[in-house]
C-alpha cells in the first residue's frame, strides 16, 4: 500500500513505486483548470479530429493499446485511489473497475477492424444497378462525463468505445472521487497525447464551463437531475447524448426460489460498493409465502459477508461524502429495521441494513437509495407486484428469482427496464457482448462491446449507382407506362 502523507490546502499524496502522484485536493478546493484553457483544450481536439487523424483503424489499435499497458503498469496506484475515495479493497477494485475495463479494451481491439470497415447491404429494386453499404464515421469531439461510484471504470469504459470509433475525446471525472481523477489523468496524460485524449479536473465551475462548449457527442454517468441540465444544455448545440442514470431497481422474489441462492446474491448485489451502486437491487418485492424464510436467509448471508460487526470490517467502504451519509441515515425507519442500522459519522459508515414491512410510502421509497440499505415489501399476487413497478418510472434495471418459465416471460414482456438478470443481480453489466443501458427516466442509449462503437459512431449510409444503365422511368414527362412501371416496382 501506499504512504499517504496528508499536506496543506487539503492535498494528498501517494509515494508509489518511487514515484509521487499529486492527488486533487476536495471538492471546493482551488480550481486547477480555468475557462480559458478548457475552450482551448476542447478547440485543439476539434482540430485534431478534423485532421483525420484518428480515422485510420492503426490510430485507433494504437491508442487502445497505450491506454492497455499503461493501466496494467497503473493497477496498483488505482487500486490504492479507490481505496483512499470509497474504501474499495484491492479485490474489489479489481473485479469491479480495472478488469472489466481491461476486458473491454480487449474486446475492443479484437473487434474493431471489422466494426470500422464498410459494410455491405441488400439494394432495393428501384435502385438496380448499384450497390448499396454503410460506413461508421466518428462524430468528432466526444464529452465524456463520469460518475462517482465507479469512478474508474465508468470514465474508462466510455473512453474505450469513443476511441476505437475514432473520436477525440474530452474527460471530466468525478470531484467527489479526487484520487481517483488524479490517477485517471495521469494515465492518459503519460499514454495519450492531450489532442487526442484530454482530462479536466474540477467541480460545478468546471462541468458548467464544459456544457458551454460544443462537442459532438455527450456522454454522461449520473443522477437523472444532471441529466436533465445536461440534456438541456446539449439541446442549445443539437448535440446528441448518451445519459446512462439510475432510479430504484426491483427485485422479485418468487415463492419458488432458491432461497439460500437467491439471498447471496441479493446481498452481494445489494451491498457491492455499500450500495452506491447505480443497478443496486433498490427494494425487494418478496411473495409472502416465502417472506420469513428469505428474510432469515438475507440476515445469515449479510452475517457470513460482512462479519457480526460490518463496521470493524477493513472490506466494508464507505459512503463518498458526508451529505450522501446524512441522507442515507434519513432514508431508515428505526421501527422497521430487522438488521444493520448502525453508523460511524467519522468514517462515514453504514452498516448493511435490512428493513421489513415497508410500504410505499416510506422515505426509502421515495427516491434511489443508492447506499446499503434495503427495503423488503411483500406481495400476495403477481399482479400486485407488477402494479407496483409499473407505478414508478422506468427503472434501469430488474431482477426476477423464480423456476417459473411463464412468470419470467410475463415480467420480461409487461414491465419495461432498462436489462436485468434471472436469478441473478447486477451481473449483466459485466459483460462486453450486450448493451447496458436505461430507458425513460433511467437513461437513454447504451453501451459496451459494439454498442460502444455503434454509439460513438454516425453510420453512414451510401448508395453506389452505376453509370451504364440509366433507367427513364423517374424522369418527366411522365407517360401512362412510366407511371405503371413506377407503381409496379415501388409497392
Amino acid at each position: 500500500m501506499s504512504q499517504y502523507l496528508a499536506l496543506p490546502a487539503g492535498c494528498i499524496y501517494a509515494r508509489s513505486a518511487g514515484t509521487y502522484l499529486a492527488y486533487r485536493p476536495n471538492p471546493g478546493g482551488p480550481m486547477t483548470t480555468t475557462p480559458a484553457s478548457i475552450a482551448e483544450k476542447v478547440e485543439r481536439c476539434r482540430t485534431y479530429a478534423a485532421s483525420g487523424a484518428t480515422i485510420p483503424l492503426a490510430a485507433r489499435r494504437s491508442a487502445l493499446t497505450a491506454l492497455d499497458r499503461t493501466i496494467r503498469a497503473h493497477k496498483s496506484d488505482i487500486e490504492e485511489a479507490l481505496h483512499a475515495d470509497l474504501g474499495k479493497t484491492p479485490t474489489e477494485g479489481y473485479m469491479c473497475e480495472i478488469g472489466l475495463t481491461l476486458a473491454e479494451l480487449r474486446y475492443q481491439l479484437h473487434h474493431v477492424g471489422r466494426w470500422a470497415r464498410r459494410h455491405r447491404v441488400r439494394t432495393d429494386l428501384a435502385n438496380l444497378p448499384g450497390r448499396s453499404f454503410t460506413i461508421a464515421e466518428p462524430y468528432g469531439v466526444v464529452l465524456i462525463m463520469s460518475p462517482w461510484n465507479y469512478p474508474f471504470m465508468l470514465t474508462m469504459e466510455p473512453l474505450v468505445g469513443a476511441l476505437a470509433a475514432g473520436n477525440t475525446c474530452v474527460v471530466k471525472p468525478s470531484a467527489y472521487a479526487p484520487a481517483t481523477s488524479a490517477v485517471i489523468r495521469q494515465i492518459v496524460e503519460s499514454c495519450l497525447p492531450p489532442e487526442l485524449v484530454t482530462v479536466v479536473e474540477g467541480g460545478r465551475a468546471e462541468n458548467t464551463e464544459l456544457l458551454d462548449q460544443r462537442f459532438d457527442y455527450i456522454f454522461f454517468t449520473g443522477s437523472v437531475a444532471v441529466g436533465r441540465l445536461v440534456m438541456q444544455r446539449a439541446a442549445e448545440h443539437l448535440t446528441p447524448v448518451t445519459l446512462e442514470l439510475g432510479g430504484k431497481s426491483p427485485c422479485i422474489v418468487a415463492a419458488d426460489a432458491n432461497l439460500s441462492v437467491t439471498a447471496a446474491r441479493v446481498v452481494f448485489g445489494k451491498f457491492l460498493n455499500c450500495g452506491q451502486t447505480c443497478v443496486a437491487p433498490d427494494y425487494v418485492l418478496v411473495d409472502e409465502r416465502v417472506h420469513d424464510a428469505f428474510l432469515s436467509e438475507v440476515e445469515r448471508q449479510i452475517n457470513k459477508m460482512f462479519g457480526e460487526r460490518p463496521l470493524e470490517n477493513p472490506a466494508w467502504g464507505k459512503i463518498i461524502n458526508r451529505k450522501h451519509f446524512d441522507r442515507l441515515l434519513g432514508l431508515i425507519d428505526p421501527s422497521k429495521v430487522v438488521t444493520g442500522g448502525g453508523s460511524c459519522s467519522e468514517t462515514l459508515q453504514i452498516e448493511p441494513t435490512v428493513m421489513d414491512g415497508v410500504t410505499a410510502e416510506d422515505a426509502v421509497m421515495g427516491e434511489e437509495i443508492f447506499g446499503p440499505i434495503l427495503p423488503i415489501i411483500t406481495y400476495r399476487s403477481v399482479e400486485e407486484a407488477e402494479a407496483l413497478i409499473k407505478a414508478r418510472s422506468k427503472p434501469l434495471a430488474l431482477y426476477l428469482f423464480t423456476r417459473d418459465r411463464a412468470l419470467e416471460d410475463r415480467l420480461l414482456r409487461y414491465v419495461p427496464f432498462g436489462g436485468g438478470c434471472i436469478n441473478d443481480t447486477i451481473v449483466h453489466l459485466a459483460t462486453s457482448e450486450m448493451g447496458f443501458g436505461g430507458v425513460g427516466a433511467s437513461g437513454m442509449g447504451s453501451y459496451h462491446g459494439k454498442k460502444s462503437f455503434d454509439t460513438f459512431s454516425h453510420e453512414k449510409s451510401i448508395l453506389k449507382r452505376s453509370l451504364w444503365a440509366d433507367p427513364p422511368m423517374r424522369y418527366q414527362p411522365y407517360a401512362r407506362w412510366k407511371d405503371r412501371l413506377i407503381r409496379l416496382v415501388l409497392r
